[in-house]
């Protein structure tokens, strides 16, 4: 499963960067697609999830669309994108790729309905312990409590057929086999995008787009009726656009700051 959203990943990379091809001029600087690829999959942010070692730093790219204080993925965002700047300025070929890589995946996950669910907090209430302290696959999957039938019953809470793991990853594998057979071309942004970006920010036009999908609740649909072919539809036209637009113009915006200082 984790493979399949890989691949998802690089994919709408591939659409963003020819988008970014076609905004920027030739003088600025910006790490080669090959270099942005390599950073995802086996060495982008979901890898670290299924590694078998305790970390503080696992990146959980969830947000609540409707909550301000919710600032965990924001933060990752604005890190990543100042991150960006600097390795641009000093055009350093593998960071720069690096953090394009892990800005894109950021912004991706943001905009994914499925991560706007209180994922992590109903995996914490089942688990009844924190996500540093549950390791690779397995350690995620099964629930070990101080009976045989009380663990399998947990468990089942979370990869039963109506789990909390099982559901999300279904909505994603869904969405990446909406998105594999599509050619992803001519998301090229429109003027007023690029002066609410000029305007706001790459935060500000993240929340802009984070706000539209939100409002489409496609996940809370899913939930009911599965991927039915109105939400189908609707992830077509309304959110995969998003996505590509927005990583390609958090990009642009990052090789306009390098530049002159245009954001920051």
């Amino acid at each position: 499963m984790y493979s399949i959203v890989f691949h998802a990943h690089q994919k709408l990379d591939k659409a963003a960067y020819e988008v970014l091809i076609g905004l920027k001029t030739p003088k600025m600087f910006f790490p080669k697609l090959d270099d942005i690829i390599n950073f995802e999959g086996k060495n982008g942010p979901d890898s670290t999830k299924l590694k078998r070692y305790v970390s503080d730093n696992i990146p959980w790219h969830f947000i609540d669309p409707h909550k301000e204080s919710d600032k965990d993925l924001i933060s990752a965002i604005d890190y990543h994108y100042t991150e960006l700047v600097k390795s641009l300025k000093k055009k350093d070929e593998i960071r720069s790729a690096f953090e394009a890589a892990w800005l894109a995946h950021a912004l991706v996950d943001g905009l994914t309905p499925a991560h706007h669910w209180p994922y992590a907090d109903e995996l914490e209430r089942v688990h009844g312990s924190p996500a540093q302290n549950r390791k690779g696959i397995v350690g995620r999957a099964y629930v070990k409590t101080g009976n045989l039938s009380q663990s399998i019953n947990k468990s089942l809470q979370l990869i039963g057929p109506k789990g909390i793991v099982t559901k999300h990853a279904m909505f994603e594998a869904g969405a990446y086999f909406i998105t594999a057979p599509m050619k992803l071309a001519g998301y090229f942004p429109e003027p007023d995008e690029l002066k609410l970006l000029s305007k706001s920010g790459v935060i500000g036009l993240f929340k802009h787009y984070l706000k539209d999908v939100a409002a489409l609740n496609l996940y809370e649909r899913y939930n009911v009726n599965g991927w039915n072919k109105e939400l189908r539809s609707e992830f077509k036209k309304e959110v995969l656009p998003r996505m590509i637009q927005m990583v390609s113009l958090a990009w642009y915006a990052a090789c306009l700051d390098a530049k002159r200082g245009f954001f920051k």
